[in-house]
């Protein structure tokens, strides 16, 4: 029997607004705020709910290293690729690891630095 069910995955980064925009643009959804100033969350995505929490002081991660672990990742499955390669820069991602194009997933950051693979499903 389970303890508990995954409620959200939350995501610290330096400007809430930017980054919850950045994931609407690439997953759908609507930005909504939460209870507390500084807190955004992405709704109605169909799946488990992303929410984006202010932290002064904020630092990057930095991949792959181990001095500076990326601490989370998001694997996002997406049905080409190449297109999808295309919308994410759009929107303000970088490039991480993506050099090889016959694996099946791609890294990315998002604007705060977080890393997130494109995956092919």
């Amino acid at each position: 029997m389970a303890v508990a069910t995954l409620g959200a995955v939350v995501l610290d980064c330096p400007d809430p607004a930017a980054l919850a925009g950045f994931y609407a643009g690439l997953l759908g959804g609507e930005i909504t705020p939460g209870e507390e100033d500084g807190w955004l969350e992405l709704t109605g995505t169909g799946g488990t709910l992303l929410a984006f929490q202010a932290a002064p002081g904020f630092v990057p991660p930095r991949w792959p290293r181990a001095d500076a672990s990326q601490q989370i990742h998001l694997d996002l499955t997406v049905p080409d690729l190449d297109a999808a390669e295309k919308e994410v820069l759009a929107l303000g991602a970088t490039v991480l690891e993506a050099d090889d194009r016959e694996r099946s997933f791609r890294v990315y950051a998002d604007p705060a630095g977080h890393p997130f693979c494109l995956c092919a499903g």
